[in-house]
C-alpha cells in the first residue's frame, strides 16, 4: 500500500522468470496497513482447517525519516470511507480508522517480530499487532503496547522489554528490509507470493484458492 486505492483490490503478477517461493503463503505486510488485516482474513477464510503455513515478513510503509500519515489530514479518512470501510463491510471484518496521529512508525514492533519468529511465534504475534492497532487503537509504537501484546502470544515480558530496548533485532530488521526492498521488489502491502504467484492487494477466495492449489498447497476440490 503506496497508494492505498489503487492496492486495495487483488492483482495478480506472475513472477515471471523468478524463483518460486517456499511452499508457504509468503505475506509482506506493515502492521499499519488496514488492507493487510483485510488480506489475513482472506487467507484464513481460504485455507479454513488446513495445514498450509504462512510465513510473515516485514515492510516499513513510511520508515524514519519518512512522516508517517496524520488522521486529521484529509487523506486517510477520504481513503477509508472510499475504499477500507467499504470492503471490509463487504468482508464483515471490524475495523476503524485509529484514531492515533500521527500513526506509529512499525520497526520496534517489526524488531518484536524478529523475535517472535526466533521462538515459532511470528504468525500469532503478527497477527496479534494488526489487531491490535485497527480493533483496538492501540499504540503499537508504544515499547510497552508492544510488550504487553507479545506477553500475550507467548513472549517474556522482561527479554522483549530489554531486547527492544537495546535494539537487538535492529539489524535483522534491516536485513530483511533489504530482502524486500532488493530481491522482492515489494514497494506495496500487502504483497503475496504463492508458488508462481504474486498477488497484490486483498485478492478474492478464488484467487487465493486456485494460487494454492496450483502450487500443490491446497486440494483440488473433485
Amino acid at each position: 500500500m503506496t497508494d492505498v486505492v489503487n492496492h486495495a483490490k487483488g492483482q495478480d503478477l506472475r513472477l515471471n522468470g523468478v524463483k518460486k517461493y517456499s511452499n508457504a503463503i509468503v505475506v509482506y505486510t506493515d502492521y499499519v496497513c488496514p488492507y493487510c488485516l483485510l488480506a489475513e482474513t482472506v487467507i484464513r477464510r481460504t485455507i479454513k482447517d488446513q495445514n498450509v503455513p504462512i510465513e510473515w515478513r516485514p515492510y516499513e510503509l513510511r520508515p524514519d525519516p519518512e512522516p508517517t500519515l496524520r488522521v486529521e489530514d484529509p487523506y486517510l479518512p477520504r481513503v477509508w470511507a472510499r475504499s477500507v470501510y467499504p470492503m471490509a463491510e463487504q468482508l464483515g471484518v471490524p475495523i476503524t480508522l485509529p484514531n492515533i496521529s500521527p500513526q506509529p512508525r512499525t520497526q520496534k514492533a517489526f524488531e518484536g517480530f524478529q523475535m517472535a519468529q526466533e521462538k515459532g511465534l511470528g504468525e500469532a504475534y503478527s497477527n496479534r499487532l494488526l489487531c491490535a492497532f485497527f480493533q483496538e487503537e492501540q499504540d503499537i509504537g508504544d515499547i510497552e503496547v508492544i510488550v504487553r501484546l507479545g506477553v500475550e502470544v507467548g513472549l517474556d515480558a522482561a527479554e522483549l522489554r530489554k531486547a527492544l530496548e537495546e535494539d537487538r533485532y535492529t539489524f535483522a530488521h534491516k536485513k530483511a528490509l533489504k530482502q524486500a526492498k532488493e530481491e522482492a521488489n515489494i514497494s506495496a502491502v500487502p504483497t503475496i507470493f504463492i508458488g508462481s504467484r504474486r498477488l497484490q492487494g486483498v485478492p478474492s477466495e478464488s484467487e487465493l484458492r486456485v494460487a494454492l492449489q496450483e502450487a500443490g498447497l491446497l486440494e483440488r476440490k473433485v
